[in-house]
């Protein structure tokens, strides 16, 4: 009924999908609280006027702002207790509780009711990213007030939109760490998989020696913090591990692009890293080189050079050359 209400509303395709995917959130998280199917929610648990309303308003105006990346300070969830369709439960509301499962929160200040279910899907459904706010260059400013006016608590939500500043190249990275020694090499090798598919940056196993002289594996795998709670979750239920270091390290990246040459054995990509313009390593995929050599039946290595000598041929190569850049294979 909510799905259609929305699919049939004269609005932005973007608008109508984050909203009925906030819709389906918040359904989902109200279906587990009940133990039952999530089309069995009833109109007052999930779809009341005043809900359809903010979360519809709310999209479009995120659609609106075109913005490319969301952060968000901690929740302050409040406390006390809150009436429900089912009853009084302590703050924060169990739909709030289990759609921020993951996220930073807190309780502070008052003792009401500070997050909504409404308000936690919709943040669910922007996947921000949580922490102090990036270096930027702020060009609007935005407040919403609410009608409480609690004694010495500002009852606002601000929002700042602006440029982050591109002169910094370092940025950070999550680390998700732990030992093991008492976990197949197969079992190994699949958690690599998994973590790589469900969007690791990079997956390390390192032979270690353990307490007591046991060989081990110690298992490294890199994130953004947006993915940390689903990549810790994979690591607790996927090893023997019970539990794992957590670590933010800062990282220097260079600006990174593709380029293809033409070679006798197809096209190749190239993966450019550059620093301040100039180029500091150039590498052919090797994916690409493999499917050429397999299908010409070349060695590999006569495939790569072959794409580092087109590349060299390339005016981003003899620009670069000019201005004292290097060619890495």
């Amino acid at each position: 009924m909510i799905r259609a209400l929305i699919q049939g509303a004269p609005l932005a395709e973007a608008v109508k999908s984050r909203a009925i995917r906030t819709f389906e959130l918040l359904g989902a998280s109200e279906a587990k609280i009940h133990n039952v199917d999530v089309e069995a929610i009833h109109f007052h648990e999930v779809g009341a006027v005043d809900a359809i309303v903010d979360i519809v308003a709310a999209c479009a105006g995120i659609e609106y702002l075109n913005v490319d990346a969301w952060h968000c300070s901690p929740l302050n969830v409040g406390g006390g207790m809150v009436e429900c369709a089912h009853g009084t439960f302590p703050v924060p509301a169990p739909a709030t509780a289990d759609l921020l499962r993951g996220y930073p929160t807190y309780s502070a200040h008052l003792q009401k009711e500070m997050v909504t279910p409404t308000g936690a899907a919709l943040v669910r459904a922007l996947e921000p990213v949580f922490g102090v706010q990036p270096a930027m260059r702020v060009e609007k400013i935005g407040y919403g007030a609410g009608s409480r006016n609690p004694k010495g608590f500002p009852n606002a939500l601000r929002i700042s939109i602006g440029e982050v500043e591109e002169a910094k190249r370092a940025d950070t990275v999550t680390v998700l760490e732990t030992a093991l020694d008492d976990l197949s090499p197969q079992v190994l090798a699949w958690v690599v998989e998994s973590a790589l598919a469900a969007g690791a940056m990079d997956v390390m196993l390192t032979p270690v020696i353990m307490k007591k002289g046991r060989p081990g594996t110690l298992l490294t795998v890199l994130c953004s913090e947006k993915k940390r709670p689903a990549l810790e979750r994979l690591i607790l239920r996927e090893t023997s591990t019970l539990g794992m270091r957590i670590r933010r390290d800062e990282r220097s990246c260079l600006e990174r692009h593709h380029l293809a040459v033409q070679t006798v054995y197809g096209e190749i990509r190239v993966k450019i890293g550059k620093l301040d313009g100039e180029v500091m390593n150039a590498a052919p995929e090797f994916e690409d080189c493999r499917a050429a050599a397999v299908r010409c039946e070349v060695p590999l290595k006569q495939v790569q050079q072959a794409a580092i000598a087109a590349y060299a041929q390339t005016s981003e190569a003899k620009e670069s050359a000019k201005v004292g850049g290097k060619v890495a294979s």
